[in-house]
C-alpha cells in the first residue's frame, strides 16, 4: 500500500481543538503513519545559493493508502481543509 504525506499550508484559521479527533479517526481507521508541526529551518546547498526556504508550510501528516483517490478522502475532517486552507498530497515512492 503506497504512503502519502499530506501537507498543511498556513493559510487558514484551523481549529486547534479539531485536530485531536482528526487524528484519532485516522488512527482508526489504520491509516495514520505519522506527522508533526513543521518549524523554522534553513535551506541549504554545498555550493552556490540556495533555493529559499519554502514558506506557508505548517505541518504534514503521513498516511497510508491505496490510491490518491483514496489518499483525497482523508481530508474529510482536517482542521486546515475544512477551514477552507491548503493541503498538498503528494506520494511517498517506495524505493526498496
Amino acid at each position: 500500500m503506497p504512503d502519502f504525506i499530506l501537507l498543511m499550508h498556513d493559510d487558514s484559521e484551523a481549529d486547534d481543538a479539531a485536530w485531536q479527533p482528526y487524528i484519532a479517526t485516522l488512527i482508526k481507521r489504520g491509516c495514520f503513519e505519522g506527522g508533526s508541526a513543521v518549524g523554522d529551518g534553513v535551506a541549504l546547498r554545498k555550493t552556490g545559493a540556495p533555493a529559499p526556504l519554502l514558506s506557508g508550510l505548517a505541518g504534514f501528516i503521513r498516511v497510508s493508502a491505496d490510491s490518491l483517490e483514496q489518499a483525497k478522502t482523508l481530508l474529510q475532517g482536517n482542521p486546515v481543509y475544512e477551514a477552507g486552507g491548503t493541503v498538498e498530497i503528494r506520494e511517498l515512492p517506495r524505493t526498496d
